[in-house]
């Protein structure tokens, strides 16, 4: 859960969401769709980059399912857990 709360923070710090707490983001809710957050392409690019950087490895943009790995704060952890 520890990586969840890590990844939940990265978004508020890394896309300005200074109204929202890391309880406030759902783990299981979908980041780009109006039923979660309803982050955009802009948003996804931003939350790339922060991620590059924290986790300190690089995203290949042309992985195919780079999106799936984006879908939620737990698809997002799993991938950041198998990269290791």
């Amino acid at each position: 859960m520890e990586l969840e709360n890590q990844l939940k923070q990265l978004i508020i710090d890394s896309l300005a969401l200074e109204d929202m707490t890391i309880e406030d983001i759902e783990t299981e809710a979908p980041l780009f769709s109006e039923d979660g957050l309803g982050l955009d392409s802009v948003d996804a690019l931003e939350l790339g980059l922060a991620i590059q950087k924290a986790f300190n490895f690089q995203l290949e943009s042309e992985q195919q399912n780079l999106r799936q790995h984006f879908e939620s704060v737990a698809t997002l952890a799993e991938f950041i857990r198998n990269r290791g």
